[in-house]
């Protein structure tokens, strides 16, 4: 569903709107959720400040060059809060996405007004305005920062279209024990250099510690910052979740279920798909046996639910997977089989427990051999290059804790992945994400087509398209781990196996092509196989998920 905002006299010069002056809303309603505790009740109390999330807003300013795609930005103020909340920062984003942001609005429930969450600021300092820049907009805008009494922080930007500095009572700043330190994230705007003498530039931001036992609260808001001089101290914080019962907004079980029908993804495979995912079982079942240092020539067979796999330990090279040495046995092995497969589900608390993290893990029994493009012209095969046993890949679907609305879906894209928000996302069957894997690689893309993971015009090829051959990882998921809720969830025995799951195998590079392919920036995994450790060994299993530095396009 979609909402388009007014535009000002000024914008209706230009023919084409502005994708950031229509609203986007997921096609379908939210469902009501089962009963719980704090989950989807519009509101998180942490420790005695209360926030909400604000999606609503009006349009301040709008530039309209500059930026990604040089399609400028707007800037907006929240609005429709809730009665007693406050302003505690503005929103902006690029003009080339559709608006589905947001920013916390805070509520004191401390009981020493003295020592209250929440204070007026003390005065604004002008950070920036536009009057002296050579670019189209609207009229003229004006970014203020706060100025907090001592012990507090402030959490955001006020935004004006009026040289006049803001009433005192627009915003609030936040006490300084229910704050932490951020970062920037993502490139919201900036005019081109030669127009940008100040080489000033606006981003998202995040906090800097985020992680399953991390407390930092991410507010929506944005940071202005002279590129030139970097080292300048952040001027802002982000929040902190300070309740000791912090998980107490987190789903329970029937909730989990519930995120799970209504946001699984479909995933659809390329129709020259030769190696599908399966179960675990499915694997151990059709041959995996598992080899030891020093005992290779007697490998063991596995048991089903891989309770005979060493538990816990290190990564140390002492033990690993690997299919059946018989061709025919290992050739089946590697096929998979999709109408058996599974998906495995863990579920985290993650930004302070405000979000619900939901990753969907999928297991293939072989990565296949990868094409090289050059110029996305020229394609040729790869020969045994890229391929290895036991490829685990996932996915993660990223809730509101304050509503119980998908928010964004990071994807897997060989060692690093994207962050896609929910906006940019195909959907099926209501607000659920059409999601495409890469031919024989199996990274996750949302939408179909060529691309190329390299650099210079040289590198891998992930091709992907839609087909019959699709999982509906609805119908075939399992809960293998969500902490916080105790015991209610028993992990598999294979969760705890802590080696890999395929050997490690080095090619011979006769040709020299390895020298000339690690300068296109292609993933590591080309130069020889070597199956990866399981979900549990990856640094995103307690932390955040680690994005790609380059986009593959």
């Amino acid at each position: 569903m979609m909402v388009s905002l007014p535009r000002s006299s000024s914008q209706n010069r230009y023919m084409k709107p502005l994708p950031a002056e229509t609203v986007f809303k997921l096609p379908s309603p939210l469902p009501t959720w089962p009963p719980g505790d704090g989950f989807a009740r519009g509101a998180i109390d942490l420790g005695g400040l209360i926030v909400c999330q604000i999606s609503s807003f009006t349009k301040v300013w709008s530039a309209l060059q500059g930026g990604p795609g040089n399609s400028g930005a707007t800037f907006f103020e929240p609005s429709q809060l809730p009665e007693e909340f406050s302003v505690l920062g503005h929103y902006a984003q690029p003009n080339n996405k559709q608006l589905f942001g947001w920013v916390l609005a805070g509520k004191d429930a401390t009981t020493d007004s003295s020592h209250s969450a929440l204070k007026l600021p003390i005065d604004y300092g002008l950070v920036w305005s536009s009057n002296a820049l050579k670019i189209k907009q609207d009229s003229h805008g004006y970014i203020w920062l706060p100025i907090p009494p001592d012990g507090y922080k402030a959490i955001g930007y006020l935004v004006t279209n009026s040289p006049l500095k803001p009433s005192l009572d627009k915003i609030r700043c936040v006490r300084s024990d229910f704050t932490d330190i951020c970062q920037k994230h993502k490139w919201i705007w900036g005019p081109k250099k030669k127009l940008n003498p100040k080489k000033l530039n606006v981003y998202s931001l995040t906090p800097v510690h985020r992680g399953i036992k991390e407390l930092a609260v991410p507010t929506g808001t944005f940071l202005v910052q002279d590129n030139e001089n970097d080292s300048t101290p952040q001027a802002l914080a982000c929040l902190k979740n300070a309740n000791a019962n912090y998980l107490s907004s987190m789903p329970n079980l029937n909730q989990i279920q519930a995120l799970v029908q209504a946001y699984s993804p479909y995933i659809y495979f390329h129709p020259s798909e030769k190696y599908f995912p399966s179960s675990v079982t499915w694997f151990f079942k059709n041959g995996a046996k598992l080899y030891r240092l020093g005992e290779e020539p007697n490998p063991v067979p596995i048991e089903p639910s891989g309770s005979n796999l060493p538990q816990g330990g290190a990564n140390d090279g002492t033990f690993w997977l690997d299919l059946p040495a018989d061709r025919a046995a290992k050739s089946h092995g590697k096929s998979g089989d999709l109408h058996e497969a599974k998906v495995y589900l863990h579920i985290k608390p993650m930004l302070g427990a405000t979000f619900t993290d939901i990753a969907i893990w999928l297991f293939f029994p072989f990565n296949g051999p990868g094409k090289a493009k050059i110029w996305g012209i020229v394609t040729f095969p790869l020969g045994k290059i890229g391929q290895h046993i036991g490829d685990w890949e996932h996915l993660t679907l990223r809730i509101s804790n304050f509503n119980g609305e998908l928010r964004s879906v990071y994807l897997s894209q060989h060692s690093r992945g994207r962050w896609i928000s929910a906006s940019e996302l195909e959907f099926e069957d209501g607000n659920r994400p059409a999601i495409y894997a890469s031919l024989h690689g199996h990274a996750l893309f949302p939408r179909a087509g060529g691309r190329l993971q390299g650099k210079i015009g040289i590198g891998v090829g992930n091709d992907t398209s839609g087909s019959e051959m699709v999982m509906d990882t609805a119908e075939r998921c399992v809960i293998v781990a969500a902490a916080y809720l105790g015991e209610a969830v028993a992990e598999p025995p294979w969760l705890n196996y802590c080696r890999k799951w395929g050997p490690k195998i080095r090619y011979f590079d006769c040709l020299g092509m390895r020298g000339a392919l690690r300068k296109t920036r292609i993933p590591k995994e080309v130069f020889g196989e070597e199956g990866p450790v399981g979900p549990n060994m990856k640094g995103n299993w307690r932390g955040d998920e680690t994005e790609s530095k380059e986009d593959i396009v």
